[in-house]
């Protein structure tokens, strides 16, 4: 599968979710690793774990050089349109478009 070409302008998908769907994919992946499947720049995923840290979406332990992250599943949506859906309910649906594409394996919203 090739790099898909730069995109301009909006997606459905915000780099938020794109981030924590990486993560839930692979709960001790590098920020380089991360920053690569998403396609963005390692900064900004730096700035989107932040975000979620602080958000209390996401929590890491730091493992010798490595860290390893935790994602709050139960955590309710922030939007009030989505009022009621949780981090397992949007990672449930961008894993079934992520396994019908061919991608990895099922992601762990609790890891």
């Amino acid at each position: 599968m090739g790099v898909p070409d730069p995109h301009s302008g909006w997606t459905f998908i915000t780099n938020h979710a794109r981030v924590l769907a990486a993560i839930a994919d692979d709960s001790n992946a590098r920020i380089r690793d991360i920053a690569a499947h998403c396609r963005l720049t390692e900064r900004a995923v730096q700035r989107i774990i932040v975000d979620l840290e602080e958000g209390g979406y996401l929590s890491h332990r730091r493992e010798g050089r490595a860290n390893t992250y935790r994602i709050e599943s139960g955590k309710v949506l922030r939007h009030p349109a989505e009022a009621g859906l949780t981090v397992a309910s949007l990672l449930s649906l961008l894993v079934q478009d992520e396994v019908r594409r061919g991608g990895q394996s099922t992601p762990r919203a609790d890891a």
